[in-house]
């Protein structure tokens, strides 16, 4: 059966259009996957802590030396890492906020990088150990960026994704929702056009 995991990383609990746009891309997915299960991560509804020393002393302390503080960030962590590696499809809601992702997201992502995990060092160079999935990104932004010194968040989402493994990674945008309504309304459209050639 395929797994279609959805991440959200709005800010906002209500009305955010990647939100929106992602919700209506996994409900395709899962119309063209005859008995999809769906795993839906809400960053925004449960929120990950900031890397910070208690943190990153949870990830690399031994684990048979971990304090039960330790103990329970590090289960959080492989509990999502295990989440990812079960999924066949990726689904990621990324709003750009500020020219990049939301704190949201690049938390969730501070969470799943684990050296030995999900990615390796070797003689060659890194190797990412997510293999074999397919991720959509739906990017929300206010503006029009794409193709602009100002789109960060596409190629840091490339880099990180494919320096886990995942490669096999499809953008869809909404651009220049806030530049009135017609605008707006073309971002949706064209959206929609891209989740249903997905």
């Amino acid at each position: 059966m395929t797994t279609i995991l959805q991440i959200n990383s709005a800010a906002r609990s209500q009305g955010a259009n990647s939100t929106l746009l992602v919700n209506e891309l996994t409900a395709k997915l899962q119309q063209s996957n005859s008995g999809a299960q769906v795993v839906v991560r809400n960053l925004q509804a449960e929120p990950l802590p900031h890397l910070d020393d208690a943190v990153l002393g949870a990830f690399f302390t031994p684990a048979d030396q971990r304090t039960p503080e330790q103990a329970a960030i590090a289960a959080r962590s492989e509990a999502l890492i295990a989440e990812l590696q079960a999924a066949d499809i990726i689904v990621i809601g990324a709003p750009m906020y500020n020219f990049g992702i939301s704190s949201q997201l690049k938390t969730y992502f501070d969470f799943i990088a684990r050296a030995g995990i999900t990615f390796q060092y070797t003689a060659n160079g890194p190797e990412g150990l997510v293999k074999g999935k397919k991720v959509h990104v739906v990017s929300a932004r206010g503006g029009k960026y794409l193709g602009t010194p100002n789109d960060s968040q596409t190629p840091y989402l490339k880099s990180f994704l494919g320096f886990l493994g995942m490669t096999d990674v499809n953008f869809i945008y909404a651009e220049g929702l806030n530049m009135g309504p017609d605008a707006a309304t073309a971002a949706l459209a064209g959206a929609r056009e891209a989740i249903a050639a997905a």
